[in-house]
């Protein structure tokens, strides 16, 4: 192994953040916002409901880009600054306090509003936080299992779309960015192989999972009196939050990535990561929707020139501050001076809108048909767009 480099007090304090827990940001009703007034399915007013982990329930939510500014707003990009001091309550509500950090842009919010929006999805949940108790589910951060949870809206509103994002905590997604980040700063080789065998070791098993909390879903719409066909089932796949290697504006030698962007990852490892790693998650995603008859939305590329570190998104300064089109819509891997450290490389505020239009279009087209969603560089939400794959 090379000799370790100094890397200063910021660079310790970025690495200190990569080897603590990154949990993909993966219930009783308590740590759901329910409409007040409650309707028979039939008769009441549809809401929308997303399950599932971090990449639903809207961990990052609190970032609109990314600043190395550490004080104040810093550079406007962080939403719970108060004007003194801060209230991530102001982005999660009272989700901030068990960690399920369902934030105020989360994707089912942005896609339908928070008057339709019903978000269970908790941040760290893994497939077995989906099943019904009685089916071997078990609680997660004091709330009951999200298929329980459904069971008591479905028996009170009319549940039109559900939307799933499950997987990736199965996986240990965030060991792999963890061991990554190691391989960086550290040893100065590619992650890639070990981890890669390691996927290979747990991919089947996960999805084999995936299948079994779609079916709870089922059950428990079935035991409310919904036909599969009387509501919209999405099962969606996950971005990739670091670029290609070349579109990496930081060189991987130096200390600029760990230093500056957030990103101290390799070149090799990011390609794998990019084009191989998420890729396969995705395609195998979609062979667990095509077996349950619910529709898949791929989001393998939607953060393409929006992701932490990209030549064609910027760090806010307090000269210029953050924007939609040209922010990156990534949390990059902040510091004990930008907490929290869970909610690095997950999409931010302005990811979150844009996943939301995804949403919002592929529930607008037939259900038998299949998407991936892709955003347009330097544009914002608006520039989000649906492209036909099945």
């Amino acid at each position: 192994m090379s000799e370790i480099r100094a890397i200063g007090l910021r660079g310790l304090r970025r690495f200190s953040a990569a080897v603590l827990a990154l949990p993909l940001a993966a219930t009783c009703l308590v740590g759901a916002t329910v409409p007040a007034q409650a309707h028979s399915p039939s008769a009441g007013p549809p809401v929308m409901v997303s399950m599932g982990d971090s990449y639903i329930s809207g961990e990052g939510g609190r970032w609109a880009g990314n600043s190395d500014t550490s004080s104040g707003s810093r550079a406007g990009t962080d939403r719970a600054w108060t004007g003194n001091g801060y209230d991530p309550e102001r982005v999660y509500g009272a989700s901030y306090r068990n960690g399920c950090d369902r934030s105020d842009s989360a994707e089912i919010r942005s896609a339908f509003g928070p008057s339709r929006a019903l978000n269970i999805a908790c941040s760290g949940a893994s497939t077995i936080n989906i099943f019904r108790t009685s089916h071997g589910g078990k609680a997660f951060k004091r709330e009951a299992p999200q298929a329980d949870q459904l069971a008591q809206i479905a028996a009170r509103y009319d549940v039109r779309v559900i939307a799933l994002s499950i997987g990736g905590n199965d996986l240990d997604f965030k060991d792999v960015i963890e061991t990554c980040v190691w391989h960086y700063e550290y040893l100065e080789t590619p992650c890639q192989p070990g981890q890669q065998r390691e996927i290979d070791e747990k991919i089947d098993k996960v999805m084999g999972n995936v299948g079994k909390a779609i079916d709870e879903i089922h059950a428990v719409m079935s035991a409310a009196g919904r036909a599969p066909s009387s509501y919209r089932f999405v099962l969606q796949s996950y971005p990739s939050p670091i670029p290609r290697a070349s579109d990496y504006r930081y060189p991987q030698s130096g200390w600029d990535r760990t230093l500056l962007g957030g990103c101290p990852l390799r070149d090799d490892d990011s390609h794998w990561a990019r084009f191989q790693l998420v890729p396969q998650i995705a395609r195998h995603l979609a062979q667990v929707a095509a077996s349950r008859g619910v529709q898949f939305l791929d989001l393998r590329d939607f953060l393409q020139a929006h992701e932490v570190c990209t030549k064609h998104a910027r760090l806010a300064t307090p000269g210029q501050g953050p924007s939609p089109a040209t922010s990156e819509w990534t949390r990059f891997l902040a510091g004990v001076d930008q907490p929290s450290l869970q909610e690095s490389f997950h999409p931010n505020y302005y990811g979150q809108l844009g996943l939301g239009r995804c949403l919002s279009l592929v529930t607008g087209q037939p259900a038998t048909q299949n998407y991936a969603c892709e955003s347009t560089p330097d544009r914002d939400a608006a520039g989000v767009y649906l492209r036909r794959i099945s």
